[in-house]
């Protein structure tokens, strides 16, 4: 079982979809099965500015109005799930698209970090798994937007993709949290490092042979291992080999 978090930076590339498609296609021959979270954010950011709204990002997250959520749902819910979707049923898997607000499937409670009213940004408090099952169940591959309900106001709530993933993985138990980047791994003297600890990365941010964009990529990596057992970083080719950097608590 894997869960498998997909960014908004590729997922308009024609040519990722389709090597995407093809690397779950070898997943699923293998027996593997699992859920896809996909974000959009680059695309939210262009709906935002086509219809005259304003944003502000805070501490990585988008502060998000009742007008901007209209947006985020359309873009995330709408194509970007659905172009997903389409993508993967082409290829001959059986995917099927549903976002946070499907069944309560992601159910939230107002993020206010520091006592900062983001609007209509979400935390996930509560998932669903059975519904996630139960797809699983009949053969089938989740693919699910990060857009999820309130549980005071029933309303959508934008949540971060990297945060769903995790509350994902950890309510199935997943065996892996697959972060799909645009590099092998974490590269160090220009190779990928099969496998890291928390203190090893820490080290390596320190002497910065771990920088740039890597940093909080291999962060997120960390927090999300209060959830899961074990996080990988790896692309699409990386995916379909079963190679990256696998990142987990201990040697």
């Amino acid at each position: 079982m894997y869960v498998l978090k997909i960014g908004g930076n590729e997922i308009d590339q024609p040519e990722f979809l389709a090597g995407l498609a093809t690397a779950v296609r070898t997943l699923n021959a293998a027996g593997q099965r699992g859920v896809i979270v996909h974000g959009g954010g680059k695309e939210i950011a262009m709906g935002l500015q086509r219809h005259g709204l304003d944003f502000e990002i805070v501490d990585g997250m988008r502060a998000t109005s009742p007008a901007a959520m209209a947006v985020v749902e359309q873009v995330l819910s709408g194509a970007v799930n659905k172009r997903l979707v389409a993508q993967l049923n082409a290829a001959d898997v059986l995917a099927i698209g549903l976002s946070g607000v499907d069944l309560h499937l992601l159910q939230t409670t107002p993020m206010r970090p520091e006592g900062r009213d983001l609007g209509r940004v979400g935390e996930v408090v509560a998932v669903r798994a059975e519904v996630l099952r139960l797809l699983l169940a009949q053969g089938w591959l989740p693919v699910v937007s990060p857009v999820s309900v309130d549980q005071e106001d029933q309303g959508p709530t934008n949540v971060n993709a990297d945060h769903a993933a995790l509350a994902i993985a950890t309510a199935l138990q997943a065996d892996e949290l697959i972060f799909v980047s645009n590099v092998p791994g974490v590269m160090i003297d220009g190779a990928v490092v099969p496998r890291l600890t928390p203190g090893q990365i820490e080290q390596h941010i320190a002497t910065e042979a771990i920088g740039g964009g890597m940093v909080p990529k291999v962060r997120s990596a960390i927090g999300a291992l209060a959830g899961v057992q074990a996080v990988r970083i790896t692309n699409l080719e990386g995916l379909r080999s079963g190679t990256g950097t696998q990142i987990a608590e201990g040697a």
